[in-house]
């Protein structure tokens, strides 16, 4: 039909434009021919050109009729606009529903992560369901559709009994969804979603020295529940600032026994193998060597072709165009100032926004580990899980060498939790260390006790196990198995790009302390960032990708902010403070812009402390300093807000000031929420019940924000 329209419509565009020109031929003649030129009489009746005309007519005629013919043959259809529909169960290949479906599982574990904990502890509790008969998949909610949740309880009769579907979920910043887990927030807050009949239940992972204490598992719970779901297991709180393995451990046994009693069901006897990777050593001629992964977090060869948008799966390669130190040479410490060029990037960033940067773990840590277990770290292997409908086929990108994996994607750093002790112990040949390990890897309170203080306190990584253990040699594949995923490490941008769009700057302390064992930790990215000072002729490289924040400056310039941050909490506010001054260079407005700023002393640990007093001789703030250690009485931050108590509240009671904390959770930021919080009771005239409620009334008006960590 459409040929036949389009043909039409050309041969009268035809017809049309040749009738133009025999008019202009004709009328043209009689306007510049001559009076005495007349046509002689025995000129033919037709010309060539009303030959051609008669021959378009005819044409079109002719695909007229094709035209009304094919229409008669095969008439229009109606089209009426309805709703997709798609029976229960059936979704796309990559769907979790489908893959329930076609594999006979029950159970389906979602995980909303940004450390990898969550999605670690979603990869135990599914493998653990086969001891139960509920052998389950995990779901990363940021490729699923969530609206298919209201489909599992549809699922029960193909797969012969009752569905589960289990959260474990992580809250990130100010009680906000882990990245993955954003969509699953909105489909759940938009409340639409029937999932009546759904059997769940909610492990929530956080920190309690933060203000919005595991908010993300919470609101999971609770909307599940409101929008018809049956909770199986009461909430789990997961506390990583006491002991979050024991308290999944603990919760873990209570939710199984909690499903074999609903589920009537009872655990196997059977020993079942908890690896969920194969390995497979690779020969040369078993590889290509284009083909291996040399550190990329996801797409082959992405630090060598470099393409835009750059995310957490697809790194920018920025250059380190300056790394110095921002401490005097009397000071203990190093605090790197460090700008990365994003010139050719196409990345943007705002004021308060983080960048995460992709390290490396220490090469001779590598190398020891690696001497440790008795392998060529250059071996080139695989690993592919064991379960075929699993979504994740490999534990991180392969295939690779063993130095690359212990290098780039392993964290060998990280604290192992107390199942990993358990897997640890069947490698040993000495009773007495296996028995050890084994104990350390129970719930009983002897166990706990000895778990804490021989790994936890005392700061044991892998290496320093399998060295304090030296019966235990474990299979490196295992262990790779077993320990977490390296993680990047998140900055908060200490620049504005109002001022540098084509850099981003970073400020962070150097990490290395002692620990009870007398050995030497070394924190893995900035130990490996302190020597990376660019030179003549010689460039540095990292990864890096920018994760936007709710850490923002007010809409309104005019709008006073005071910024409280001690140490590198510094950071964002140098941003905010360089925006603040171009904004008062463009001949905006700008409010009253004050900043809380503390160190232990003036002369060796005050960063940036000429360009603060620039900025404050320049009208552009008004710096309030604390310097703990220049006097026999420590001072505070805390301290000078009490100072200044009347201001503070003059510009958040009075002004609608926005106030913002940096820096640390544990101690600084919940000295300063008490201290506003009796400003507030002492200079605004209220009761204490009423102080709390103002203080979160701010909170929820984005005029109290904190970007803290522990």
């Amino acid at each position: 039909m459409g040929r036949f329209q389009d043909l039409s419509i050309t041969l009268w565009s035809i017809f049309l434009f040749s009738s133009l020109l025999c008019w202009t031929q004709v009328n043209g003649t009689e306007e510049t021919t001559p009076p005495e030129a007349e046509q002689p009489e025995d000129e033919p009746l037709l010309g060539y050109l009303d030959y051609f005309l008669l021959l378009v007519l005819g044409l079109a005629g002719y695909y007229w009729y094709s035209n009304r013919e094919s229409q008669v043959e095969t008439p229009i259809p109606s089209y009426v606009i309805t709703p997709s529909t798609m029976p229960a169960g059936e979704t796309g290949d990559k769907g979790f529903l489908s893959k329930m479906k076609s594999s006979k599982r029950r159970l389906v574990v979602f995980y909303g992560s940004q450390t990898g904990t969550a999605e670690e502890f979603a990869g135990r509790l599914a493998k653990e369901g086969a001891r139960y008969g509920l052998k389950g998949i995990v779901a990363d909610p940021e490729e699923c559709d969530m609206e298919d949740l209201t489909a599992i309880k549809a699922l029960e009769e193909d797969l012969e009994g009752p569905t589960l579907a289990v959260f474990m979920m992580a809250t990130y910043g100010e009680g906000d969804p882990t990245d993955n887990a954003q969509e699953l927030f909105d489909w759940l807050k938009g409340g639409s979603g029937d999932v009546e009949g759904l059997n769940f239940s909610v492990f929530a992972l956080g920190n309690k020295t933060y203000e919005h204490f595991n908010a993300m598992g919470i609101f999971v719970d609770k909307q599940l529940e409101k929008q018809g779901g049956q909770r199986i297991f009461k909430l789990g709180l997961g506390d990583d600032d006491s002991n979050l393995e024991d308290d999944f451990i603990t919760w873990k046994e209570g939710f199984w026994q909690a499903v074999c009693e609903k589920f009537n069901i009872e655990a196997s006897a059977e020993d079942f193998n908890m690896r969920q990777y194969e390995e497979k050593v690779l020969a040369e001629g078993d590889y290509n060597p284009e083909k291996l992964y040399t550190g990329e977090p996801a797409r082959l060869r992405s630090y060598i072709t470099q393409r835009a948008p750059f995310d957490v799966k697809n790194p920018y390669l920025a250059p380190i165009r300056v790394n110095r130190n921002t401490h005097s040479d009397k000071s203990d410490r190093y605090c790197m100032h460090i700008e990365l060029d994003i010139k050719d990037s196409r990345i943007r960033y705002d004021a308060g926004d983080h960048v995460a940067i992709y390290p490396k773990n220490n090469e001779e840590l590598v190398n020891r580990l690696g001497e440790l277990m008795g392998v060529d770290l250059d071996t080139v292997f695989t690993m592919t899980n064991l379960d075929e409908d699993s979504t994740k086929k490999h534990p991180f990108p392969c295939p690779t060498t063993y130095r690359t994996a212990l290098t780039y994607y392993v964290d060998i750093t990280a604290l192992p939790r107390t199942h990993i002790m358990k897997e640890l112990a069947e490698y040993c040949s000495d009773t007495a260390e296996k028995e050890r390990l084994l104990l350390m890897s129970t719930t009983s309170l002897e166990g706990k006790d000895l778990y804490h203080n021989w790994v936890v306190e005392s700061c044991r990584h892998i290496t320093h196990i399998l060295e304090d253990m030296p019966s235990c040699k474990p299979k490196i594949d295992h262990i790779m198995e077993l320990l977490p995923r390296l993680q990047p490490r998140f900055y908060s941008i200490s620049s504005s790009s109002r001022v540098h769009n084509d850099s981003i700057h970073v400020t962070g302390v150097v990490v290395e302390y002692s620990t009870k064992t007398g050995r030497l930790n070394k924190g893995v990215a900035t130990t490996w960032l302190k020597p990376m000072v660019p030179n003549e002729g010689e460039e540095y490289k990292v990864p890096i990708y920018v994760r936007r924040s709710q850490f923002r400056l007010p809409n309104r310039p005019q709008t006073p902010i005071i910024m409280i941050g001690p140490g590198t909490g510094l950071a964002p506010f140098r941003g905010f403070i360089q925006e603040r001054a171009w904004q008062k260079d463009q001949g905006k407005p700008v409010g009253e812009t004050h900043l809380y700023f503390g160190c232990r002393n003036k002369d060796i640990d005050f960063i940036y402390r000429d360009e603060l007093t620039k900025f404050e001789q320049d009208g552009v703030i008004q710096l309030h300093t604390a310097f703990s250690r220049d006097q026999e009485q420590k001072i505070y931050v805390s301290h000078r807000l009490r100072e200044n108590a009347q201001k503070v509240w003059n510009l958040i009671g009075d002004q609608g000031a926005h106030l913002y904390v940096c820096g640390d959770a544990k101690m600084m930021a919940k000295d300063v929420h008490n201290i506003i919080t009796e400003i507030c009771e002492k200079e605004g005239n209220m009761s204490h019940e009423e102080a709390v409620a103002y203080v979160k009334k701010m909170e929820q008006q984005k005029r109290y924000s904190a970007d803290v960590w522990s």
